[in-house]
């Protein structure tokens, strides 16, 4: 799922500095617009389908959008292409999240917390072995075979993922939550799966997942945390198209392999801190202190760039934070969903990392271009990212303390019903 995008990120970053910098924040808010029109129709799916339909319908919806870009874009002349592209760019910025929205919100309803804890940054590194091996294709390919090559691959790659999700989805079949037992693996080959019931529709209202993101505090939180990510993100991401104009110029192809070389360089920092370094911190210091991480060196990044606005403080800042946000923050993350309800697994999770995501881009964009507009250089808008950053930390140490006091509710309630369905169970305890 990872290659699949990876394989047209670069082509999507091209696209919107070919389209004008200046014209970005209007395709920001365009994707807002996209990501809430989408979001009732996949909460549509989810009310009525089990989880291995929706999944598959949605990763077909975006595989088969592919195909037709790819016709369009080899008919298109010059001056289409331009407006292809911006298209390309909205879409592109809408599949990204909700592919990996509906693969980590399957993955925190098939794993609890401690096994989130566990296993997520392997299953991150996952990811990022797929991006890099995106990035490789599209960085070494694009110039000598051009975009629409590539476009196909990218549909490939989605339907091998599907195979992996049905693969998966079949291995707990008519499962529910959690449905991989917390016991480890074996010497006799147990596997940790345990038989349950046949998996139920999750149903629920459509516009649940948005209305729930709002009404509770934990998941307000989660949102704040989102959108302040996406605000600082978006401040670097406007630095780095302006960056690949103005060294590469017109070059379209020079622009392209840029864009995959920094994301080959970053996805492989990313794997070496998500095979050696996540599971351990997670399991060490815990769901809030790592959370903090990214935060704290946000905030001496944008610090750092504020005192010395050089290409290649940002270079390095841009680079820091995108590893410490795949390796650390968004495995983390994903943990924080484990502890909600189910239907809160995909619809409110979906909202969050798609709508809210979005929104804190739409925001992004628009101050950006504010302040560049009010003559605000590179060191005065970098100066703005801190308080951001400083913000974004107590939030994120706020987050990780009330997940763990919902984990330990959660653990006594289900210790409480284990003893109320074993008679046996106070007389073995008082032993």
């Amino acid at each position: 799922m990872l290659s699949a995008y990876y394989v047209i990120r670069p082509i999507r970053d091209e696209m919107g500095a070919a389209g004008g910098v200046r014209n970005l924040p209007w395709l920001f808010s365009a994707t807002l617009i996209a990501m809430l029109a989408l979001n009732p129709l996949f909460a549509g799916l989810v009310r009525r389908m089990p989880r291995r339909r929706f999944i598959a319908w949605s990763y077909r919806f975006f595989a088969l959008n592919l195909l037709v870009f790819a016709v369009v874009l080899s008919q298109a002349n010059a001056d289409a292409t331009i407006w292809v592209g911006r298209a390309f760019f909205v879409w592109t910025s809408v599949f990204n999240l909700f592919v990996v929205s509906i693969f980590w919100a399957l993955m925190v309803d098939v794993f609890d917390e401690a096994q989130g804890k566990r296993l997520f940054g392997y299953l991150a590194a996952g990811a990022s072995l797929g991006a890099i091996a995106g990035s490789t294709i599209t960085a070494s390919a694009v110039q000598a075979v051009g975009i629409v090559p590539l476009l196909c691959t990218s549909v490939l790659l989605l339907e091998l993922a599907l195979f992996g999700v049905r693969r998966l989805t079949a291995a707990v079949a008519g499962h529910g939550p959690q449905v991989i037992s917390t016991r480890e693996p074996n010497d006799n080959c147990d596997t940790g799966i345990t038989a349950k019931p046949a998996e139920p529709v999750i149903g629920g209202g459509v516009f649940a997942g948005l209305v729930h993101a709002l009404r509770s505090p934990y998941l307000l939180a989660i949102s704040l945390h989102m959108l302040l990510f996406a605000i600082t993100s978006t401040f670097l991401y406007f630095q780095q198209i302006q960056i690949a104009v103005d060294t590469f110029g017109n070059d379209r192809g020079a622009r392209t392999a840029f864009f995959a070389q920094i994301d080959l360089i970053s996805n492989t920092l990313t794997l070496l801190l998500q095979l050696f370094l996540t599971s351990r911190l997670l399991r060490t210091v815990g769901v809030a202190a790592t959370l903090a991480i990214l935060p704290i060196l946000s905030a001496f990044g944008f610090l750092a760039l504020a005192l010395v606005p050089t290409i290649t403080v940002l270079v390095v800042l841009q680079v820091t934070r995108r590893v410490g946000n795949f390796a650390l923050t968004r495995p983390t993350r994903e943990i924080l969903f484990t502890v909600v309800s189910r239907e809160d697994k995909y619809k409110a999770k979906s909202a969050i990392d798609t709508a809210v995501y979005r929104l804190g881009d739409q925001i992004g964009s628009w101050a950006y271009a504010g302040l560049v507009a009010a003559g605000v250089s590179l060191a005065g808008i970098a100066a703005t990212a801190v308080p951001l950053s400083l913000l974004w930390l107590a939030n994120s140490l706020w987050l990780g303390r009330r997940q763990q006091q919902l984990a330990a509710a959660q653990s006594a309630k289900s210790a409480t019903r284990l003893d109320s369905a074993d008679p046996v169970a106070g007389v073995r305890d008082a032993r």
